[in-house]
């Protein structure tokens, strides 16, 4: 690979994760258009990394190319969610049920102790940004651990629809002492190696989550930002 190229493709990861934060941070709205030569200002890029970027999002569910009209941000659907929850529901079951498998010791799960104790803090004081935060890192952690490399790059995926969906219902959901507890359920399974039972928890813990979400979206007519 040239100097050239290597360039443009590292130029191109971080136009990436720029775009991805204004789209979850809602400065890139959906249902919004945007020329290419437009984001390419914002990023203070040339176009060929932004147009590179924006192919990738679209192959990630997070906007579409729109011929000669440049770029709109999608908009998740309450039936786009329940179709992502049911795909990230088997991903990260089987992640659980692999890692229980794994027989990993208590210093190997810190991270995802760690998130735990994170969640539960945030509860306690009220901080539901703070809690979101933990969150993403618990699951993260469980696809890690399941050592799956394809598994994890489809999670990943997933999970940033997810985040999207969260993101506008974050306030005006239940506090989430049920999926806090759900969490330490699959930990502990984890930890003591009962494959079944890390499985069988997570799994009724993201159809219990699919189930408020889409509650929520449908009730307040809501969609993802």
């Amino acid at each position: 690979m040239t100097l050239d190229a290597e360039r443009t493709r590292s130029n191109s990861s971080i136009a990436v994760d720029m775009l991805r934060d204004l789209i979850f941070s809602g400065e890139l709205a959906a249902g919004t258009d945007h020329l290419e030569s437009e984001l390419a200002e914002v990023l203070g890029m040339s176009r060929t990394p932004v147009r590179e970027a924006v192919v990738l999002l679209e192959a990630q569910g997070l906007l579409e190319v729109r011929p000669r009209k440049g770029v709109r941000i999608k908009r998740v659907s309450p039936e786009d969610m329940a179709e992502i929850y049911d795909i990230l529901t088997e991903l990260e079951s089987l992640a659980a049920e692999t890692a229980a498998k794994a027989g990993y010791t208590e210093q190997e799960l810190s991270g995802m102790k760690q998130a735990l104790d994170a969640m539960d803090e945030a509860i306690a004081v009220k901080n539901r940004e703070a809690w979101a935060i933990a969150d993403d890192i618990f699951h993260q952690e469980l696809v890690s651990l399941g050592k799956n490399v394809r598994l994890q790059a489809i999670a990943t995926m997933m999970s940033d629809q997810v985040r999207r969906a969260r993101l506008v219902t974050l306030y005006i959901r239940p506090e989430p002492t049920k999926s806090n507890s759900d969490h330490r359920a699959v930990y502990d399974a984890i930890l003591r190696g009962d494959a079944g039972a890390a499985r069988a928890v997570h799994h009724e813990h993201r159809a219990h989550a699919k189930q408020v979400i889409l509650e929520l979206l449908s009730r307040h007519r809501l969609s993802s930002i």
